[in-house]
């Protein structure tokens, strides 16, 4: 068996991972590279696998840089299942529909507004190639094992990864010549004792497993610091009468923020300041969250029981129209708006950052990784001017940067993963993806005992026997 690294390997987005055996050739994940627009174009328009001699292609969930490139999949030439969990093939349909629209209207702004500009501006797929691609999806149950194709040769099973929605661990049993052969991929790992979602599955060891890495050398806040610290800055936009701006993912940190404010809310401490979530995809998303809300954790159970709705209360508004949008910059007074995308690079959250940063008075909330060259990694890092929409304008407000929120699990969670999953039965080769190198080699020191061989941190293209 041959595993090959074609993304997220040496980098944090663009997860794509391909298994071969004698017989099949299965790809895990076809998200997009994030990051500067010509060099993300770049990666996202050419596969280096033929996408008509795929079998199968299984997703861990429906984050875009795990999903996003699909529908390009499908555009290109495959025709065949895609198997992710129930709450994955929901999301992943609005996900990529939203995909879809932010590409063209994208290329007709810039069109538009940057005349002459030497940047690719055609959309990669369209949604008609999402559509196509959705009829393929095949939604499967946690705990439950499938068959890929109609023999035994691969046989898969979804553990909840209490990373998002939906999100799994997947487990493959794979025939390879004579032997069976069990591999593991995490996707992304959640944390544990987070808000909303259970934390991760153990699994019981594997021959091979190829896991996240991306806080391999961190360790998060506790998440109740950043709810007192969400108040904190709350209360001094109030003061001051500027503007809270939180750029979040529309899935998962939105609904994590909101049902952090619902708490403030239902304690009698949030101020009585408006609050939007300004982005429709996390308004059709949060109805998801409602639909699934029986698998959610314990501590929602509990909310439940006397406040109908954790993703609602007396101030918050989701806006749907590009005119409700275009209001919230010409507002006057303290107010928050929750808007995609987290790493500030498309949508609403641009034109909101547009009117916000030249203020002092306002405050821009950064929720979790920032990935380089993009336009959160240059608020993160607070550089005296940001370039937005072409234009360099002076970054005045303040920044904030709450780590703790992150859905991704830190080095306590993964050391905690490895070490449970591991006491039966070790882990043969693991192999480091979807971090940096600073994490996956502090990553790499840690799990090092609960392997067989020592880790390997694949750099993209990289091909090994197993």
């Amino acid at each position: 068996m041959k595993i090959t690294f074609l993304g997220a390997a040496g980098e944090v987005t663009g997860s794509q991972h391909l298994i071969e055996t004698a017989d099949r050739r299965i790809l895990l994940d076809c998200g997009f590279f994030q990051g500067p627009r010509a060099e993300s174009r770049a990666k996202n328009e050419e596969f280096h696998c033929d996408p008509k001699t795929l079998d199968a292609v299984i997703l861990s969930h429906a984050h875009i840089d795990h999903c996003g490139n699909l529908p390009r999949l499908f555009q290109q030439g495959y025709r065949g299942p895609v198997f992710c969990t129930d709450a994955t093939a929901d999301i992943a349909e609005l996900m990529l529909l939203d995909s879809a629209k932010i590409q063209k209207e994208d290329a007709k702004y810039l069109s538009r507004k940057l005349p002459g500009a030497h940047v690719a501006v055609d959309p990669l797929y369209t949604e008609e190639d999402v559509r196509g691609l959705i009829k393929n999806v095949e939604p499967c149950h946690y705990s439950q094992w499938y068959n890929l194709t109609k023999d035994d040769e691969v046989k898969i099973r979804f553990q909840p990864a209490g990373h998002i929605l939906g999100a799994a661990i997947t487990e493959l049993d794979i025939k390879d010549g004579g032997a069976r052969k069990r591999v593991v991929f995490t996707g992304d790992l959640g944390r544990r004792d987070m808000p909303i979602l259970h934390d991760p599955h153990l699994v019981d060891g594997a021959d091979v497993v190829i896991s996240e890495c991306l806080y391999g050398g961190r360790v998060h806040p506790p998440s109740h610091d950043i709810k007192e610290e969400l108040l904190r800055i709350i209360l001094r936009a109030e003061q001051l009468g500027g503007r809270v701006v939180i750029p979040a993912f529309s899935l998962g940190r939105t609904q994590q923020i909101v049902y952090f404010l619902n708490e403030l809310f239902n304690e009698g401490r949030l101020p009585l300041l408006p609050v939007f979530v300004d982005s429709p995809l996390a308004t059709r998303l949060t109805h998801l969250f409602r639909r699934y809300d029986e698998t959610m954790d314990a501590e929602v159970q509990e909310t439940l029981r006397g406040d109908d709705d954790v993703f609602g209360f007396q101030m918050l508004r989701y806006t749907e129209t590009q005119n409700e949008s275009i209001e919230l910059n010409r507002r006057k007074g303290a107010f928050v708006v929750i808007s995609a995308s987290g790493m500030c690079e498309n949508g609403r959250i641009v034109h909101h950052l547009k009117h916000a940063i030249p203020d002092e008075r306002n405050a821009i909330v950064l929720m979790g990784y920032q990935a380089p060259y993009t336009t959160g990694r240059h608020i993160a890092e607070r550089r005296k001017f940001v370039r937005i929409f072409g234009r360099e304008l002076p970054l005045k407000a303040e920044v904030h940067q709450l780590e703790g929120l992150s859905a991704h699990a830190d080095i306590t969670d993964l050391k905690w993963w490895f070490e449970n999953s591991t006491r039966n039965n070790h882990f043969g080769q693991a192999f480091l993806v979807h971090g940096e190198a600073e994490a996956a080699q502090e990553m790499s020191k840690v799990i090092d005992g609960y392997c067989d061989h020592p880790p390997i941190i694949p750099q993209r293209f990289d091909s090994y026997e197993v």
